[in-house]
């Protein structure tokens, strides 16, 4: 018996993990393809290229649709793990539903920051760098002259950032531990690096709303036709009078002109 036990319980984890990798695969699958056409649709046509550019042109758009899919996974994570929860509280009971536990919605927490990190510090440099790059002059032109130049900036790059770092560590905190800590590359660097990242674009985002919001309406002001129970009909009737007036004196001075 305790071996039927041990087997069943095997066979509902390895179910389990099968069901969760399949909709993980799904849901990544389905913003992956409008992530694709989000950025088909304002990516800017370019003439005819080389063999050599449209490979690295198709590279880097792979690369960044894969980021933009998981930035996109990233955001609606939470409002999906509250959905599921409520839906969880609302139809407990339900055969159904029950694919939305806890441990699907922490697999998809702990893929999202995994592939985080990874767009962040390894994809997104990498797309730019490798557009960008032409190879190292002496070396023969090529992908591989392209993909070593651009893992040398990365390199340089990283080595940049971390002694950026390690500066902004030393000279807020002086500790032994602290600067110990830095060595930690998963644990304490990445994250900490992440936070930084994160706190920049955040007050990126509050410094540049308020602009946005008043480009917004200042658009939509323009776009927008005014109702006519808005308008001011005193100021049409004062205008058609003056427009009147200023016909009515050009008439009394065709005589006089035709007189002289």
């Amino acid at each position: 018996m305790e071996g039927q036990d041990e087997v069943s319980a095997r066979e509902q984890h390895f179910h389990s993990q099968v069901r969760e990798s399949t909709i993980c695969f799904l849901l990544f699958a389905i913003l992956y393809i409008v992530s694709y056409f989000i950025i088909i649709r304002y990516k800017r046509k370019s003439d005819e290229q080389e063999d050599e550019d449209a490979v690295v042109n198709r590279i880097s758009l792979f690369l960044s649709t894969f980021t933009l899919a998981v930035s996109a996974g990233a955001v609606l994570l939470l409002p999906f793990s509250i959905i599921s929860n409520e839906i969880l509280l609302a139809f407990p009971h339900n055969y159904y539903i029950q694919w939305l536990n806890g441990s699907l919605i922490h697999g998809l927490w702990n893929l999202a920051s995994l592939f985080s990190n990874l767009c962040l510090f390894v994809l997104m440099p990498f797309a730019f760098f490798f557009l960008e790059s032409e190879g190292f002059a002496g070396l023969k032109k090529g992908i591989r002259a392209r993909i070593l130049e651009t893992l040398v900036m990365l390199l340089l790059l990283a080595l940049l950032i971390l002694g950026m770092v390690w500066v902004a560590s030393a000279l807020i905190d002086s500790d032994a531990a602290s600067m110990e800590s830095l060595y930690d590359l998963w644990e304490f660097y990445l994250p900490y690096l992440y936070s930084c990242i994160s706190l920049m674009g955040c007050l990126l985002l509050l410094l540049c709303t308020p602009v946005g919001l008043s480009r917004m309406f200042t658009v939509m002001g323009q776009l927008l036709v005014k109702p006519a129970i808005l308008e001011d009909l005193d100021e049409q009737i004062y205008m058609i009078t003056l427009e009147e007036e200023a016909l009515q004196r050009r008439l009394h001075d065709i005589p006089d002109y035709l007189s002289c």
